[in-house]
């Protein structure tokens, strides 16, 4: 199989050095599945293999999708909630091949108007707390913690020609303060915020 070669991993940019002190690491998502005539996404590491996927074999927007990881164990079960007016979801982590009862994490879609860089999403992680950040382009954005520090930013990618790659391949940089399969089940929740998925 083909592999996928992220750029070179760079700290997500932050308005604190604080963040810098963290490890980062790069991943490629491509807001395709690749199961053919199905919806979801791929993410590849920085040496180009695939680590995390989300397929989604009945329509776009389903009301709940599984973040598996290569070979198609399920980490995360993300649901969205049947009673919110704005929309949300929850996480239900997996472990030794059962749910959880109760949500690892939340998320609450938010109604802003007004500033571009304004939070479209807040996330409760047990007492942690993390607003998601919409970005120029369709599908870029941060996570940011309480205290404004980024700790995952995703943005349209551009190869190491300097060519800018199509709106559904993205450079995600994550610095080692948030679980990775926790951020991708993120990335997953916006993919559904944004009908990628």
């Amino acid at each position: 199989m083909a592999k996928v070669y992220p750029q070179t991993a760079q700290s997500p940019s932050s308005s604190s050095s604080s963040s810098l002190c963290y490890e980062t690491e790069t991943f490629t998502i491509w807001m395709k599945s690749l199961i053919y005539h199905t919806n979801g996404c791929t993410v590849y590491d920085s040496n180009g293999d695939i680590v995390y996927r989300v397929d989604n074999y009945n329509r776009k927007c389903r009301r709940e999708v599984f973040l598996m990881d290569l070979r198609g164990n399920v980490l995360f079960t993300i649901r969205k909630m049947k009673f919110s007016i704005l929309g949300g979801w929850e996480g239900y982590r997996w472990i030794d091949s059962e749910r959880s009862t109760s949500p690892s994490f939340r998320v609450k879609k938010l109604y802003r108007s007004g500033s571009r860089n304004q939070s479209v999403c807040e996330i409760t992680v047990g007492f942690e707390r993390f607003s998601l950040v919409k970005m120029d382009g369709k599908l870029a954005f941060r996570i940011m913690n309480i205290n404004g520090e980024v700790v995952a930013e995703a943005k349209r990618k551009v190869s190491s020609n300097g060519i800018l790659l199509g709106d559904d391949v993205l450079s995600l940089n994550a610095n080692s303060q948030i679980e990775r399969s926790l951020v991708m089940a993120l990335v997953s929740v916006y993919g559904l915020i944004r009908r990628q998925m």
